[in-house]
């Protein structure tokens, strides 16, 4: 009788937690909605249906802030949940906080409302069409980052808003209103971001395998390059912080981002040197005992991608509302609005609630869906996250951070697989140089082969390919094949399946490819459902 009583409890428990979401996400909202009434009852001159259109759009823009926060967030924290540096339950704290403090100290008193320049502002003479373009692209944004993160979708908010403001902008001026150019460029970074992203992540780990992992003595080999390893990430995110979080703050050029944040770094290798030697010293000689000394770099990356974050796609929820507010305030349209402090308020505690609600499906999508992910692998993901997005930016190509973390993700997963069949090769071999011989010492010499270093590894198989030619030499049957071939197929297959999930991968890609035509036919739709609705009044 329990046992069929559980399923349903479960289910109930589920149920009355999506609700519970649910009725706080909508409370939330109503509460946005009362908060831009009160800032914006004193705006002198603002008649009623205009206070009632920006306390609606303010709303839309707190569930655009709130659907970035839910979707967008994972690819900071997910790879940081997925390989045990930090709970769920903390990285969502962890990441509500600095999402918001990025939001509000460095998001800029200026944000560009016309993302990436995708329509051109100057075309739009009357004010009233343009606010009704901007509430139509924040809320087909909103709704399709709302139905990726159902489905469990990392996407480009990014891209949501370019493709929701290109549509609306078609609907209200034409074709030609589209600036073609920088729709293409976002186009060739579907596939530039995450190749960028899987090569760099795919390397990272690769060097540490080959420095660390594959040394006989680990312990010894990572006191001397987890240092190293440490200050690049200083490097990396010092420069990234300079140049994407600060940037709004001070203007810093790119040289001199790259310079001080050598400073950092250096400054971190002296500090951490001693203290990893010491944690080193009273870790185990194995992969477990390396991979632990990588836990607090790891959580001071995922927070600090976080605070960028905020301060860099708050803009994709607040940018498009700013633009709203001055053109209803000023009755007229600007390409760059400066954006009221209640605003950007309004956007990071959006960011902070769709990220503490909705953020943990994601987070687990991105750390544990795709492939199993270890401390050397995540730090391996955020090195390549932000060298992608420091290179791109110097190099103005425009990319999502989503894509490049999930490419960084399928990177790490694919060279696991390259690597695990590779060994398969190297098991083929050994048992071909024991054919014939006693089970026990062959699963000996296997443990032996494991946990010797490269270049031992390389002695033993010469030893092993010798032995095995000689038998055949001698007319044994070597059956040098220690697996035949339908079963080597078999066992590579069987290893891509467990490392890592195609119908996750295929699922996203599917997801990145649709998104900029999804938002902006629904964008197109509603901007006319929009303006039918407005004009009548």
């Amino acid at each position: 009788m329990n046992m069929t009583l559980k399923p349903a409890t479960r289910a109930g428990e589920e149920h009355l937690r999506q609700m519970l979401r649910l009725a706080a996400a909508v409370a939330f909202l109503i509460a946005v909605g009362v908060y831009a009434s009160f800032n914006a009852e004193g705006i002198p001159g603002l008649s009623t249906q205009a206070l009632w259109f920006l306390i609606v759009a303010a709303a839309v823009g707190g569930y655009m802030a709130m659907n970035i926060g839910a979707n967008d967030v994972a690819n900071n924290m997910g790879p940081a949940v997925g390989s045990g540096a930090i709970t769920l339950g903390w990285a969502i704290l962890v990441a509500a906080v600095f999402e918001a403090l990025g939001a509000i100290i460095a998001g800029g008193e200026v944000v560009g409302t016309i993302k990436g320049g995708i329509i051109d502002a100057k075309a739009f003479a009357d004010p009233q069409s343009f606010t009704w373009l901007m509430l139509s692209a924040l809320l087909a944004g909103a709704l399709w980052l709302n139905l990726a993160t159902m489905l469990g979708a990392p996407v480009s908010t990014t891209h949501s808003i370019i493709g929701a403001v290109m549509g609306a902008g078609i609907a209200a001026g034409g074709w030609g209103l589209v600036n073609w150019g920088t729709i293409g460029s976002i186009v060739a970074s579907w596939v530039v971001s995450p190749l960028m992203g899987g090569v760099i992540a795919a390397g990272f780990l690769f060097l540490i395998k080959h420095s660390i992992t594959y040394k006989a003595d680990m312990t010894r080999a990572a006191t001397r390059v987890v240092p190293v390893l440490v200050a690049l990430m200083a490097w990396a995110f010092g420069t990234y912080m300079l140049l994407k979080g600060a940037s709004q703050l001070v203007k810093v050029t790119f040289g001199w981002a790259v310079v001080w944040g050598l400073v950092i770094a250096v400054v971190v290798y002296v500090l951490v040197s001693r203290p990893i030697a010491r944690a080193a010293s009273r870790q185990k000689n194995s992969k477990d005992g390396v991979n632990a000394l990588f836990t607090w770099p790891l959580v001071f990356a995922a927070a600090l991608l976080s605070f960028a974050h905020g301060a860099n796609d708050v803009a994709n929820a607040i940018g498009p509302l700013a633009a709203i507010y001055e053109a209803v305030v000023s009755g007229a349209v600007a390409a760059k609005a400066v954006t009221p402090m209640w605003i950007m308020v309004l956007g990071a505690l959006g960011l902070s609630v769709g990220l503490a609600l909705y953020g943990s499906r994601l987070i687990l999508t991105v750390g544990k869906e795709i492939t199993e992910l270890d401390l050397m692998r995540a730090y391996s993901i955020a090195m390549a996250a932000t060298l992608t997005v420091i290179l791109a930016a110097q190099l103005g190509m425009p990319v999502s951070t989503t894509h490049v973390t999930i490419g960084a993700v399928f990177g790490v997963g694919f060279l696991r697989e390259l690597l695990k069949v590779n060994y398969a090769k190297m098991e083929a071999v050994v048992r071909a140089g024991h054919q014939g011989e006693d089970r026990e010492a062959v699963e000996a010499y296997l443990v032996k082969f494991e946990a010797a270093p490269v270049e031992e590894k390389k002695r033993m198989l010469a030893e092993m390919k010798k032995r095995a030619a000689a038998r055949q030499s001698n007319g044994q049957d070597a059956a040098v094949q220690a697996f035949d071939k339908k079963e080597r197929k078999a066992f590579k297959k069987a290893y891509k399946k467990e490392l890592v999930k195609r119908s996750v991968v295929m699922r996203i890609v599917a997801a990145w490819i649709v998104t900029v035509p999804a938002t902006a036919v629904l964008a197109a739709m509603l901007y006319h459902g929009v303006a039918a609705l407005l004009s009548a009044h």
